[in-house]
């Protein structure tokens, strides 16, 4: 490995740091459906299993629930027997639940065969993972729905929470079979996406993860009201609308965080959980990002977020000593305890002029519409104050500023106290705007 990519390697693990202390000791319910076993790529199963043994070895108590339908669908065929779907959900009839019973017994098998490698060269050399198999999900029958009898088809009865947790206490990763056995003796062929939904509900799982197949580019961050007019998107593939709806659900459900991953890029599930950037979309039932006023906790952030544009000279260097001091002048938007963007308002009472000041967002943040609707609430804030202007000095964004209602104006056009400090070097351009009595002439998109 090359000087570069360790040094890459090294700031990468320093970056995941917050998030590895994060989410030590934290259950998550990692749910894929059987396509990611069954797609015949050897290297991509193999990345999944040593996903997994990466979670297991920074703490994580991990429940997976694997899907099986073309598993199914390949040993029904083999045998020539038929089903037929209702309502979204296979018919399973007494005929074709030997065929079902075998598939899954072959899956669950071979996946706890590869979770339980330990040769060298392997993804799990040294992991020593411990995998269990248990009978906590309890399932009943689906019965007789829209006049279809859908036979051993069947739903969540109940999770059996304590003996999950005991199991996940004691350090085993649980592998949880879509075919669940009722207190009659008999076993039923469940949704995947049901089970898993159910577990995270019931054990107050921090996360619910579904690695899917995206046939759509979702937004990185979305609640569920948000979410909800995706399900009659008619480009979503089923897979995708499951695992869309079981994410509604589970917010619902009380489930604080739901991730939707693609499971064909590689390295996609660590991205998700341990950056910042993320690699999937995070459903809520309320939006992480935040815009409030700054407050003296928040002087680190702003500085670490503005430190890039000082050193490219877009913004005048401002001292911590300035910032702390001047702190009640700021507003920030905070996404998951980061500062993602800032701006600060300086007001001229006699004048009835306010200074738009350090407006930045982060590089990774940008394209998002946070620096329009910071401007609007800078707008907001200097109206209340009574002024009539707003002000901003740039020497980089000066079409940013024309498009969002700005007029370049004069060094002249400044409050008077304000053209003393005008740095006639830096050369900024000044742009002005007119603020109306009520209403944003900005468009927060």
């Amino acid at each position: 490995m090359s000087t570069p990519e360790l040094s890459l390697m090294a700031q990468w693990l320093r970056d995941a740091s917050p998030y590895i202390y994060a989410h030590q000791d934290r259950v998550f319910v990692l749910a894929f459906a059987g396509e990611a076993l069954a797609e015949g790529d050897s290297v991509s199963v193999d990345a999944l299993i040593s996903d997994i043994a990466l979670l297991t070895s920074l703490g994580v108590r991990l429940v997976l629930v694997p899907g099986s339908r073309p598993q199914i669908e390949a040993e029904l065929l083999d045998d020539g027997v038929s089903t037929r779907q209702h309502l979204g959900m296979r018919v399973s009839g007494e005929q074709a639940m030997p065929s079902i019973k075998r598939a899954v017994a072959v899956q669950m098998l071979d996946m706890m065969a590869r979770l339980s490698m330990g040769l060298p060269n392997t993804p799990l050399e040294g992991a020593r993972l411990s995998v269990v198999s248990s009978n906590a999900v309890v399932a009943r029958p689906m019965g007789v729905r829209e006049g279809v009898d859908l036979g051993w088809t069947g739903e969540v009865r109940k999770v059996e929470v304590t003996r999950l947790r005991s199991l996940l206490d004691a350090g085993h990763t649980v592998l949880q079979s879509c075919l669940c056995a009722s207190p009659t003796g008999e076993v039923f062929n469940l949704r995947a996406e049901d089970v898993a939904l159910e577990l995270a509900a019931c054990l107050q799982a921090d996360k619910l993860i579904f690695l899917t197949e995206s046939s759509v580019e979702l937004p990185k961050q979305m609640t569920v009201t948000e979410a909800q007019p995706l399900l009659d998107d008619a480009s979503l593939s089923m897979e995708m609308a499951l695992h869309l709806e079981s994410a509604c659900k589970a917010v619902r459900r009380g489930v604080e965080r739901v991730h939707l991953v693609d499971r064909r890029t590689q390295g996609a599930l660590i991205q998700e959980l341990y950056s910042r950037a993320g690699h999937g979309t995070l459903l809520t039932a309320e939006s992480l990002e935040k815009m409030r006023r700054a407050s003296i906790d928040d002087v680190a952030g702003i500085l670490e977020l503005i430190r890039p544009l000082e050193e490219e000279g877009v913004l005048v260097r401002r001292p911590r000593e300035q910032l702390e001091l001047e702190i009640d002048r700021y507003w920030v938007v905070e996404l998951d305890g980061q500062i993602i963007a800032t701006a600060a308002l300086h007001f001229f009472i006699e004048a009835r002029v306010a200074e738009l000041a350090c407006l930045a967002v982060n590089a990774q943040y940008r394209r998002g519409g946070r620096a329009s609707r910071l401007l609007a609430r800078m707008e907001k804030e200097a109206r209340q104050r009574g002024m009539q202007t707003l002000f901003v000095l740039t020497t980089h964004t000066a079409h940013w500023f024309i498009e969002h209602g700005f007029a370049q104006a004069q060094v002249d056009a400044l409050p008077v106290e304000r053209q003393a400090m005008y740095n006639a070097q830096r050369r900024s351009k000044v742009f002005t705007k007119a603020l109306s009595a009520a209403g944003s002439a900005t468009n927060p998109s």
